[in-house]
């Protein structure tokens, strides 16, 4: 199988659409909502649900179960390469609004990832319901951060009630506030839950858990005030006697040998950590973009194709910039495409994060400093975009734990091996 590089067409009359909502529902209240931090756009929330929901784009829900046509040419997986495409043009628009699409974020991808197909269906479905629905992954905690093995919360099974009882407590949780608590405009949204089944047994008995909005026991205790992405809610989660059923674990519920159930978790990033690159990517570009047409109206083109050594330094900073754009671009490709294809992309998911982390924040800095005092002004959006860009570089695995996977990957060590 080989990487096409033309872009299939549902994903080209996607990135139309997605173009004129970038321009007119985003950018236009991106200060806005930078300024009024966790105020919800709740008109956004609602086009885009319905949006998504007339084309079906972005659900990972399981399809029916109507039979292919079998003269019909297969087409050729494209759901994360359309995931991809989306993110970069709608964090293009803005990156803190994008975190509030209604959707299924991390916690669907994990229920996706490890779930069994009864669990797909009775928690996927839900996204493509009448209201935009919200999904978040618990995993952070005050003593474990990049080394999810260290996780403390707990999973305890009540053998005479037949659920599964949480203690713990999660911090930096992403969409946490509007997946657990239970508005009038939205449907019911759940969290995923990491914790242990047998403290002892390490990572073999890491587990994760669907826990719904409504439950008792679970509760939001503290809003994050951030940097960036000030339009989306990252929150501290308590769980206390927090009783799940049984059948709401993903994965087995027994402790094994191996370390399956930690690995099947963490095949949830395999898949998005390219898609995070992409809002990284979607931001640099916003950068790249808004310096070349300042340069513009100064009468400043970009001279491309003569020997570097004629450039002006604005020229060669320009080209610079585009060249870790485009490269990174391309790797996030590789990366998705290999999740479409069910191909192990581990490495080639961990490259393109580290890459986009990196390149997010030369960026977006390379033309603060270019612009100058027209860049650190918040008349314009190249400062938010400058704050935005830096947390590509450290959810969904900072750029130093991600540089280990490559390393680990590369060289063929285990991670007790390589820490």
């Amino acid at each position: 199988m080989t990487i096409e590089f033309e872009i299939p067409k549902p994903i080209a009359q996607q990135q139309y659409v997605l173009k004129t909502v970038a321009d007119n529902m985003m950018r236009p209240h991106s200060r806005y909502f930078d300024e009024n931090e966790h105020e919800i756009p709740w008109d956004y929330i609602t086009f885009m649900h319905q949006a998504m929901k007339a084309s079906g784009a972005g659900s990972l829900a399981p399809k029916s179960d109507k039979k292919a046509d079998p003269n019909k040419p297969k087409r050729p997986p494209i759901g994360y390469q359309m995931l991809a495409h989306m993110l970069e043009i709608i964090s293009w628009g803005d990156a803190g609004m994008y975190l509030v699409t209604p959707g299924g974020g991390l916690g669907a991808a994990a229920v996706q990832s490890a779930g069994n197909d009864e669990q797909k269906k009775k928690f996927l479905a839900r996204f493509m319901g009448d209201k935009p629905t919200f999904a978040a992954m618990c995993m952070t905690e005050a003593g474990a951060g990049s080394d999810t093995s260290t996780i403390r919360s707990t999973a305890v099974l009540d053998e005479e009630t037949n659920e599964w009882v949480l203690n713990g407590e999660k911090i930096f949780v992403t969409a946490g506030d509007k997946s657990l608590t239970e508005y009038e405009q939205s449907g019911k949204g759940f969290v995923v839950v990491w914790a242990t089944i047998d403290p002892e047994a390490g990572r073999a008995g890491m587990r994760s858990f669907v826990v719904e909005a409504g439950t008792p026991g679970i509760k939001v205790e503290k809003m994050e005030h951030k940097l960036g992405i000030r339009s989306s809610d990252t929150v501290t989660i308590v769980m206390q006697d927090c009783r799940v059923p049984f059948e709401n674990i993903l994965g087995k519920p027994t402790v094994e040998k191996t370390t399956k159930g930690f690995k099947g978790a963490m095949a949830t990033f395999d898949a998005t950590r390219p898609l995070v690159a992409a809002i990284g990517v979607g931001v640099a570009r916003s950068a790249v973009e808004f310096v070349k047409e300042k340069l513009a109206e100064e009468g400043i083109e970009i001279r491309y194709g003569i020997a570097r050594n004629r450039l002006t330094a604005i020229e060669r900073d320009v080209i610079d910039m585009e060249i870790m754009l485009r490269s990174s671009w391309l790797m996030i490709l590789k990366a998705v495409w290999m999740a479409d294809n069910k191909k192990h992309n581990a490495l080639e998911s961990s490259m393109s994060k580290v890459k986009a982390g990196d390149i997010g924040t030369k960026i977006t800095q390379k033309a603060v400093e270019m612009m100058g005092p027209l860049g650190y002004s918040r008349e314009f959006l190249l400062e938010k975009w400058f704050r935005d860009a830096k947390i590509t570089d450290i959810y969904e695995g900072t750029g130093q734990i991600n540089r280990l996977v490559v390393a680990r990957n590369l060289l063929g060590y285990r991670g007790s091996q390589l820490r």
